[in-house]
């Protein structure tokens, strides 16, 4: 549902997804925040696709198209603000910590009886609470950009059809016919990202789906590419800030 315009926040959504739905593209006229207590989402944009794991929420500015899409079974909130309600000023989807009291603010406000004469006071309330609370992940997002350049596509779309494979970026260049040395400079132009770097992106966000639809993690790490436990647990505790056995602080 759009944002209607309103100067209070609304949960504009409270409900469980099944994995694999998607909720078409769409834009609202103000900014929302939206996130799984359960699952992982992600929020696909023109750009590029911002994941969020269960715990985290993803910030998506005023009027930019997007679409949803659960991987997992997904406890999808969101909350609608106006379009000026932006205290961080941020220009494009980012990737939020939850803390446990912004976690309770969807469950609270939606309890509210609209016939009570006091509703209107407490959504104010909690309104200024959510703004007070939002705050950017220390960590880097898993973010994965949109290519331009057809033959980045094409290498993008061969890495991500198997994340797992073993492939250098010879290899793929070479596939898709064209030069490793100019495969690339398009991943530094275009995604500010070398090779590997964005390969490992790719990695993580099958380790979030695979995990979330409730595959063990040396499984998951196996399939998509690690050697081992191990180091696949230390990489995605690295870049996502907590093992893949536990949940986000």
């Amino acid at each position: 549902m759009a944002e209607n315009g309103q100067t209070e926040p609304t949960v504009t959504m409270t409900r469980v997804m099944p994995g694999g739905t998607t909720i078409a593209p769409h834009r609202h006229r103000g900014h929302q925040v939206v996130y799984a207590s359960q699952g992982v989402l992600a929020v696909e944009t023109d750009t590029g696709t911002w994941i969020a794991p269960a715990a985290r929420a993803i910030w998506v500015p005023a009027r930019v198209r997007h679409a949803h899409r659960a991987h997992g079974t997904t406890n999808f909130h969101t909350l609608a603000l106006g379009p000026h309600a932006n205290p961080l000023g941020l220009k494009q989807p980012t990737v939020l910590r939850v803390s446990p009291l912004l976690r309770e603010i969807p469950i609270s406000y939606s309890s509210l009886d609209p016939s009570d004469a006091g509703t209107a006071r407490r959504q104010s309330r909690l309104r200024a609470v959510l703004l007070d609370e939002l705050e950017p992940v220390a960590q880097p997002p898993l973010h994965l950009p949109t290519p331009r350049d057809d033959r980045l596509t094409a290498a993008c779309a061969l890495i991500a059809a198997d994340p797992g494979a073993h492939r250098e970026l010879a290899a793929v260049a070479a596939e898709v016919g064209v030069g490793r040395r100019t495969l690339s400079r398009l991943f530094a132009q275009e995604f500010g990202m070398s090779f590997p770097q964005w390969r490992t992106q790719i990695r993580l966000e099958l380790a979030l789906r695979l995990l979330a639809e409730g595959t063990s993690v040396t499984a998951t790490g196996h399939r998509c590419g690690w050697s081992g436990t191990s180091s696949f647990v230390d990489v995605f505790r690295r870049h996502m800030g907590y093992t893949p056995g536990s949940r986000p602080a």
